[in-house]
């Protein structure tokens, strides 16, 4: 089977859904990684900090597809969270494309959390407590000195969360399943292609994925520069 026999709009439809699911799971993970990383910043030490952070990287070290298990017996009719959306919603989340972003949050989430969390710790603390002493109050604090100290590691992270989410595949698989049109994404795609044999299909939607990578990093390396 080659580009040609299935058509260009089963070709984009892996690509349009990857982008999706990379798009909104980055900003989820970012929005949530720097909340968190906030938080364990301000507060040294406390008991339990090394366990909750060691919760935390869990997804980056763990096989995919043990994550992807456990996402499904949380997100299933019989978890409890699953039991829940269904009885609020009337529809289960587990097989949809909300799956698959769920999925690309949890294993992006450490990377975006680890490097936002070493950008918080390279504050200058005497900076904030300038800001403090002339009557600005936290939120003027984190706007106008924090986050501007920040920005350079918020980048780093977003960019390593959405390559990270582009490229899940294990998760996702487990929960969203690969519904052409629906939940397949690219990995997935290619995945079926080589087992497929049709090595051709594969090699399209590797370069396109490629392509997309390479230009998201020279977008940033040149932003850096």
């Amino acid at each position: 089977m080659t580009l040609a026999d299935i058509g260009w709009s089963e070709y984009w439809s892996p690509i349009r859904l990857s982008l999706q699911v990379a798009l909104l799971a980055s900003v989820i993970a970012i929005l949530l990684g720097t909340a968190v990383a906030w938080c364990m910043s301000r507060r040294e030490t406390f008991r339990g900090k090394t366990v909750l952070e060691t919760v935390f990287m869990l997804p980056l070290v763990l096989p995919p597809t043990v994550v992807g298990f456990l996402l499904l017996i949380l997100l299933g009719r019989r978890g409890w969270l699953g039991g829940l959306i269904e009885k609020i919603f009337h529809s289960t989340v587990i097989f949809s494309w909300q799956a698959a972003v769920i999925a690309a949050v949890v294993v992006a989430f450490p990377l975006v959390y680890r490097t936002t969390v070493t950008g918080f710790e390279a504050v200058d603390r005497d900076l904030e407590d300038a800001g403090r002493s002339i009557g600005a109050n936290e939120w003027q604090v984190f706007r106008h000195i924090t986050l501007p100290l920040i920005a350079p590691s918020l980048k780093t992270a977003y960019v390593l969360g959405f390559a990270r989410s582009l490229g899940e595949f294990g998760a996702t698989l487990m929960i969203a399943g690969n519904i052409p049109g629906r939940t397949q994404t690219v990995p997935t795609a290619i995945y079926v292609a080589v087992d497929s044999g049709h090595l051709s299909l594969a090699w399209a939607w590797t370069i396109a994925i490629v392509a997309v990578s390479f230009v998201l990093l020279l977008l940033t390396g040149r932003r850096s520069s």
